[in-house]
């Protein structure tokens, strides 16, 4: 498994950007286009190479006013790192 980048940003292959046809985030890419559901949208959009993973986390924790839902973060960005969303 690869390791996350500690700030990770959106690679730029890729761009996300809100879609009002579809009423949802998607991923455009040269080949396509990526939709997203809102908490993958809402984590995505905070890979801009400012945030580390944990404040990714803390900031979802609260606009989800939620807790305990790293693993589910993790998990997404290990995801999007594999497919070359993020680098």
């Amino acid at each position: 498994m690869t390791q996350l980048p500690l700030h990770p940003t959106l690679s730029r292959q890729f761009r996300l950007q809100f879609e009002p046809a579809q009423d949802r985030w998607v991923l455009l890419y040269p080949e396509g286009m990526v939709q997203l559901n809102q908490s993958a949208a809402e984590v995505l959009r905070r890979c801009d190479g400012a945030h580390q993973v944990g404040d990714v986390v803390r900031e979802l924790e609260t606009v989800f006013e939620t807790q305990g839902i790293e693993p589910e973060i993790i998990s997404l960005l290990e995801e999007a790192h594999h497919r070359g969303w993020i680098e």
